[in-house]
């Protein structure tokens, strides 16, 4: 192969690792990204830098961890003074292009859920730059971008080089209502599909799953086949060219709202998908967190069409379960559309594929949905396949890694240096890491609790532990002997010198991901 080879990574939208074929999923078919992991590597311990949307996404893009790039939560953009890995590539000679969802910006168009305190009386305030302790520009148009506001105007086009990207074609939101360039080729092929889309015209079901949705939109039209057909026509455009490529194709698939199209939707019946372990066990001692979310949807107060995680009945479980399994093979179907591409216009041999996500879901692990404050192997544990074809073939690796180091291991492929300051290691290369650091915050409170989590977790071979913000206590899971993580050992005094070692091993972790830019300018 060429030192430069092409690159095309897929991504998936809340997809945990035990959700493929080739991490031995019992009952879903993904033979096409199965076949990727034959032809590659596959990592058993990949874990997110944070296991939510957008500060995954923006560690993914920047190589380094949410306390340094910026994006925290969800609901603060990426800011242009991060260096990403695409404008590096991009520098370098590649021809860079995204197609569909990016999630670099907020694309609800809502106000957040967090306010700024109200000045004590007597005491003045601040406003404008100075109100907060860095400067910033996230206010100007260009962070607007993944706006409905944005789109709403005529023929409106996402401004490049976008965070590295030449060419976007860009897919916003969830389920069936996404907008976006996605929403323009809608309507070229339907004028009236406004009548197709969201849960008022969904098609009859009897799934009582919260956010189960029978899309009246058909397969041929919903998103997941735009970005296949959209990533298709770029590598088709480029057959002839000598400019190596990266391309990114993101599907905001499997996230809910539950809603597989055509024939995907009754795919998979829930009656084959197992119980969660959760719902056979009396013996679990819920953690605090994970109490306050199951005691909401008991007492009927849960947000049942929010994002945040939600407690959920075994059958709930199951059917989520089966109609994740639906988008899941619907996605691993334009998996197989654009291999195709790659291979009809000879660059088989030339290109490496990746596929990764950007976390997990609960479905009904400790008797929940969706994800949240809870930092449970589900959502923090993702998949992550690199297929290379001067590299390993169906190799299983137990190499630590994490989506900061995505970038990075693509760098040192195409022969780029990283830029200074960036975090995330070379995942083939000689220095590994001997745990997970995780961070994660969030702006909605935790349930019965009435504070926003803010939770930092180191995952080494063994144990789980998460120390959080302003709480007396925390966790600890051993999941050599608990893979569950139903027994939290925090106060646990056989376990004394693990947690001790823990603590120093996340207090070390802490500084090895200081942020070290900028570097100095000078001698004092």
């Amino acid at each position: 192969m060429s030192k430069r080879p092409n690159f095309v990574l897929f991504i998936t939208d809340q997809h945990r690792a035990d959700y493929l074929g080739c991490y031995h999923h019992p009952v879903l078919q993904t033979p096409n990204i199965d076949a990727m992991a034959g032809r590659g590597v596959a990592f058993d311990r990949f874990y997110v830098a944070s296991p939510v949307c957008m500060p995954n996404r923006a560690s993914l893009m920047t190589c380094r961890m949410p306390a340094n790039h910026g994006v925290r939560m969800n609901g603060i953009p990426l800011s242009r003074r991060n260096v990403t890995f695409v404008e590096l590539l991009r520098e370098a000679g590649y021809k860079t292009a995204l197609v569909g969802k990016s999630h670099l910006q907020t694309f609800t168009g809502f106000s957040p859920t967090a306010k700024m305190p109200e000045p004590r009386q007597g005491y003045r305030q601040a406003n404008g730059e100075l109100a907060e302790a860095v400067r910033h520009d996230l206010h100007e148009p260009c962070y607007n971008v993944e706006s409905p506001e944005f789109w709403s105007g005529p023929e409106p086009a996402v401004p490049t080089p976008f965070y590295g990207f030449d060419h976007v074609e860009l897919v916003t939101g969830h389920g069936d209502r996404v907008g976006g360039d996605y929403k323009r080729w809608l309507l070229e092929r339907e004028p009236n599909a406004a009548n197709l889309i969201g849960p008022e015209n969904q098609l009859h079901h009897s799934y009582i799953c919260p956010q189960a949705i029978r899309t009246a939109v058909p397969a041929e039209l919903y998103s997941t086949t735009y970005i296949a057909e959209r990533a298709e026509a770029f590598i088709e455009a480029h057959r002839d060219s000598d400019q190596p490529f990266f391309l990114m194709v993101s599907w905001p698939d499997p996230h809910h709202p539950f809603n597989p199209p055509g024939k995907y939707w009754d795919m998979y019946d829930p009656d084959d998908m197992p119980v969660p372990d959760a719902f056979k066990r009396n013996d679990w001692k819920r953690p605090p967190h994970v109490t306050g979310v199951h005691t909401v949807r008991e007492q009927g107060r849960a947000q049942l069409k929010g994002m945040s995680a939600i407690g959920c009945t075994a059958r709930e479980a199951q059917e989520a379960q089966a109609l994740t399994c639906g988008m899941i093979t619907m996605i691993d179907d334009a998996v197989g559309l654009v291999q195709q591409a790659i291979s009809s216009t000879g660059r088989k041999e030339t290109t490496i594929e990746i596929f990764t996500t950007d976390h997990g879901d609960h479905l009904g692990d400790h008797r929940l949905l969706f994800k949240g404050a809870e930092q449970y192997e589900q959502i923090t544990r993702v998949p992550f396949i690199w297929a290379d074809p001067d590299g390993e073939k169906g190799v299983r690796s137990n190499v630590f890694g994490q989506t900061l180091d995505i970038g990075s291991t693509i760098l040192e492929r195409a022969r780029c240096e990283p830029a200074w300051g960036m975090q995330g290691l070379d995942l083939f290369g000689s220095t590994t890491r001997d745990a997970a650091f995780i961070q994660y915050a969030h702006q909605k409170s935790m349930d019965e609790i009435g504070i926003p989590p803010d939770i930092h977790t180191i995952r080494d071979s063994r144990y789980r532990l998460s120390v959080l913000k302003d709480m007396q206590w925390g966790e600890l899971y051993d999941l050599e002997d608990d893979p569950y993580e139903y027994v939290n050992l925090w106060d646990s005094p056989h376990v004394r010198d693990d947690k001790l070692r823990l603590l120093e091993l996340l207090v070390r972790a802490e500084i090895d991901h200081v942020d070290r830019t900028p570097f100095p300018t000078g001698r004092a």
